[in-house]
């Protein structure tokens, strides 16, 4: 296996942990109270602002040891660059991610426009973002072992 198949399957394990373990600390924090006080929005903006600075800093340290992990065990230096392959997978990562991310925003919006109450399109942004994660690591894992 390639030091990027092993990197996709670390960012894909690390992103869903990452998000389980999030959602299972936030989920007895959830106020009970109305469908749209002002304390569900600041509920669910604190929710999204801090998952998005934890899953950050997160994979930031997960790759750092990674590497290390890797480099120590196969005593194989990391790639310093990307080639023409690498590039191509990871535009076409991004596209499939992108899309599935934009797709649950409009859903997001739809959900809106169908009376559905304000947390349904939290619920719905932060779980395009999570998929669209997933979709890119997935992506990236699939182009590595099949090819472009």
């Amino acid at each position: 296996m390639s030091y990027q198949e092993k990197k996709s399957i670390v960012s894909l394990i690390s992103t869903i942990l990452i998000f389980a373990g999030y959602c299972l600390y936030m989920y007895p924090r959830h106020p009970g109270g109305g469908l749209e006080s002002a304390e569900t929005f600041h509920y669910w903006g604190s929710f999204v602002l801090i998952l998005t600075l934890f899953s950050v800093f997160a994979q930031i340290i997960i790759s750092i040891i990674f590497t290390i992990f890797f480099r120590i065990t196969t005593r194989e230096k990391v790639p310093s660059f990307e080639d023409e392959l690498d590039k191509l997978i990871g535009l076409k990562a991004f596209r499939n991610a992108f899309f599935v991310f934009v797709s649950g925003f409009l859903f997001a919006m739809g959900s809106l426009v169908f009376f559905q109450p304000s947390e349904m399109m939290f619920i719905i942004l932060i779980a395009s973002g999570f998929l669209a994660d997933i979709m890119g690591s997935m992506t990236r894992l699939y182009h590595y072992r099949k090819g472009v």
